[in-house]
């Protein structure tokens, strides 16, 4: 569907952990001040659970800001399946800059790793369908190019970014322009080169869609009876999306009615942070 700027993303790594850090550190950590300035230590990061590991570049950052000379030695690539108490990442450098990042790299990963998982778990529930897994703009505040990483990773696929990058026509649009004929020519009109998507709520609204050359059109809340009919009578004219109120007993079912695209906003909003934690070890 659409793919992440890699620009925009490096871009949004470093203001994430900036952000997330001067949030945690404020004035400074009066905590690691306990520790002498040139105590060196390791510490290493491990699942407490079966989970799809990512983070690994907001880790990364999160020390380069606090430290650069703190060296990460990661055992598996993002998108890996990890194991419970198996070790993700080694670190070395100074002690008070291990502590002072230590939460902050956890709450990234944790967060972007349990976003991965709940994602795969998704993915492999449609397994051997045509249909493709998507996410939605119903991420964390801030965080909504992490999220989209953090599906890829899980192995869903990326709708669009934000309100920028594509249309997707909606009954209020519908509304406010006259009709999904009227919108769908002003779409074109105003950006010729981004998608056109409409929402439609009947199958009369599906007919109405079609007739106006909407090249991708979401079935909003269809049910498995309509869905059907709609691939039908769709016939590979337009690309389908599947959305609105499936979960995990829905969701393979609508997969078989044909629809080209399931979205699904509880891939990013419906998370439980993967358990993790972080052992230091002061070397003598």
């Amino acid at each position: 569907m659409y793919s992440i700027n890699q620009n925009d993303l490096d871009e949004a790594i470093k203001a994430n952990v900036a952000g997330a850090l001067a949030e945690d550190i404020g004035s400074g950590d009066i905590n690691a001040a306990l520790i002498p300035a040139d105590r060196i230590a390791t510490a290493r990061i491990l699942f407490r659970q079966s989970a799809i590991l990512c983070g690994q570049a907001w880790v990364n950052e999160v020390f380069h800001q606090l430290d650069p000379a703190v060296v990460l030695d990661w055992k598996f690539p993002d998108g890996s399946r990890v194991n419970p108490d198996e070790v993700v990442v080694t670190m070395s450098g100074n002690a008070r800059s291990l502590l002072s990042g230590e939460r902050t790299a956890l709450n990234f990963l944790q967060m972007l790793s349990a976003t991965a998982t709940r994602t795969a778990y998704f993915v492999e529930q449609i397994r051997g369908t045509r249909t493709h897994l998507l996410d939605t703009r119903k991420t964390l505040p801030g965080l909504r190019l992490a999220q989209k990483y953090a599906v890829k990773c899980g192995g869903g696929e990326n709708h669009r970014m934000g309100l920028y990058d594509a249309f997707l026509i909606k009954e209020n649009h519908i509304a406010a322009s006259g009709s999904i004929a009227e919108a769908v020519k002003a779409a074109r009109i105003l950006a010729p080169n981004k998608v056109i998507e409409v929402e439609v709520e009947t199958l009369d609204e599906l007919d109405q869609a079609l007739a106006a050359g909407a090249p991708m059109i979401l079935l909003d809340n269809f049910s498995l009876e309509q869905a059907r009919e709609a691939v039908k009578r769709t016939a590979g004219r337009a690309k389908l999306e599947g959305s609105g109120g499936i979960n995990n007993e829905t969701l393979k079912p609508t997969a078989e009615t044909g629809v080209d695209y399931i979205s699904m906003g509880t891939l990013t909003k419906d998370i439980q942070s993967v358990d993790l934690s972080m052992r230091l070890y002061i070397e003598s």
